[in-house]
Order: C-alpha cells, then structure tokens, then sequence
C-alpha cells in the first residue's frame, strides 16, 4: 500500500510563501491540502535541528488530519555569526515571523561582529529539509542545501524570508529578484525535492 504513489498529500505549513513554493514543486495531479483548509495552528518547533522540526510539523499533522503530510523547515545559516539564524531563521522575525525585523537583526548581528562586514563576501547558505510522514508512522527525509553570500542591502520584491538579502553563488542577483522559475531550479528547497519526486 505504501510503495503506491503519493495521490493527496497535505503540506504542513502556516507560512503561506512555503506553501506556494512546495505547492510549485509537486506534480499538477496530485490534490493538495493546506493546514488552512482544517484551521490548524502550528506546533512548538522544539527540535535541536532542522530534520527534528521538519519531522514535529509533519507528524502533528498528519495525525491531526490522517493525512500523508510533507513538512519542511528550513534557513539561513550565515558563517560570521555562527551559522545562526539556522534553526531560529523565522523567529528573528518575532512573533509574527515579521522578516524586515529578521533582516534588520541580521545587519545588526553583522556589524557587531564586524563593523566592515560590507565590504566583505559574507558566506552563507541556505538549507532545507524535508520530511514526509505517513499516518502508518513511516516516514522519510531529504535535504537541500544552496551556497551563497550576504547582500549589503535589501534587494528584490519576489520570494519571501530572507530572499532579498541572500545571493546565490554564480549569480549577481538576490532570490528576490530572480524570477520564481528560475530561483525554483536551483534553490535549496527544489534540491531536497528532487531527492523525493520519486514517491509521487
């Protein structure tokens, strides 16, 4: 029964920016659900990393609904300030996951750590995991990680989070100024998709 291919699958997430983007990456015949559609609230993210969140959100879920449900977790890790945000990427935003605080926290964490931050190539990534989880209780992983540096500024209306401050290596642009179909070719969250297409 769990070999067949995934037909309906619930995407674990508030954040309505992922769910167009995982939205995007799925097959156009597969019936999506959103947590929107059962007015679910998200869980307590207490996981040490991105793979133990990714699992609490779609665990919860998928018992919540008896539905197969795909989470994700995902975020920037900036090397100057010790990989960090990471795990916490959204909640530098605040309570309402606000990402102009997060990013305004950012250059302030920067400049901290060095006042001629700007002039610099400050390395960074981004990272995505995956977990699918089945009400049997099977579940699977994959992970997606993209490399890349700091912009000095905001830059680009496109995309969401940090988007606008994170230049992928090889280009000259923001994810926030790079078309949607381009930044889904090569951006961390379409990597640890690739790694799963096979179970739809």
């Amino acid at each position: 029964m769990e070999n067949k291919k995934i037909s309906k699958i619930l995407i674990g997430t508030n954040n309505n920016g992922k769910l167009r983007e995982i939205s995007n990456l799925l097959p156009k015949n597969i019936i999506v659900y959103s947590t929107k559609d059962f007015n679910l609230k998200s869980p307590n993210e207490t996981g040490k990393t991105f793979k133990a969140n990714a699992l609490i959100k779609a665990k919860y879920f998928s018992k919540k609904t008896k539905l197969i449900c795909l989470a994700d977790d995902s975020g920037l890790e900036i090397d100057l300030l010790n990989k960090k945000p990471g795990i916490f990427s959204a909640r530098w935003g605040g309570k309402k996951n606000n990402f102009n605080i997060a990013i305004k926290k950012v250059f302030k964490n920067l400049s901290k750590k060095d006042l001629k931050w700007e002039e610099k190539k400050i390395k960074c990534r981004f990272v995505c995991v995956l977990a699918i989880y089945w009400p049997s209780g099977k579940k699977i992983f994959s992970k997606g990680i993209i490399e890349g540096i700091i912009s000095k500024k905001k830059r680009g209306t496109r995309g969401f989070g940090y988007d606008p401050i994170f230049i992928p290596n090889g280009y000259k642009k923001t994810f926030a100024e790079l078309s949607p179909k381009k930044k889904y070719k090569i951006d961390h969250r379409s990597k640890a998709f690739r790694k799963i297409k096979r179970f739809f």
